[in-house]
């Protein structure tokens, strides 16, 4: 396996962040970060029924971090190059992990979001090893817990 990212990462992570610029996707992560808090299936339902508009939004972006879990995972792109440059997925998976375990049963899928799940993994040690401690700032962050 190569040791360096190549032209070929950097034109893969430029074409990701492109489809993070769509117009709906980029309405949907502004939704996400600012609205969405489901904490079980039942407050999901609640907040995001079938057809809704936030229920689209939330497909949208769990989707598109999904597959981009497949390329990082699958190393179509450098790991630590990919984790240089975002890290928005990590709170996307901080926010939708207490849902999954139901998701996971619901759909009897056991893998749904596995690609989401193992780069979010692979994030933590990544930066547990860079940045000791900066995790946990961003859990309290994400899940509104810091103390002030």
């Amino acid at each position: 396996m190569r040791e360096h990212p190549d032209h070929h990462d950097a034109e893969l992570l430029l074409r990701l962040y492109d489809l993070r610029r769509e117009e709906k996707l980029r309405r949907a992560r502004e939704w996400f970060t600012h609205e969405f808090r489901a904490q079980s299936p039942e407050e999901f339902a609640q907040k995001c029924p079938p057809g809704s508009e936030p229920n689209a939004y939330f497909r949208m972006l769990v989707t598109y971090w999904e597959m981009v879990g497949s390329i990082v995972n699958s190393g179509l792109i450098k790991q630590d190059f990919f984790f240089q440059n975002t890290g928005e997925f990590f709170g996307v998976w901080e926010r939708i992990k207490p849902l999954i375990p139901s998701a996971r049963e619901n759909f009897k899928n056991p893998h749904l979001y596995k690609n989401l799940e193992q780069m979010a993994a692979s994030y933590e040690e990544w930066m547990t090893r860079r940045a000791p401690g900066a995790i946990e700032a961003y859990r309290q962050r994400v899940h509104g817990t810091q103390s002030k």
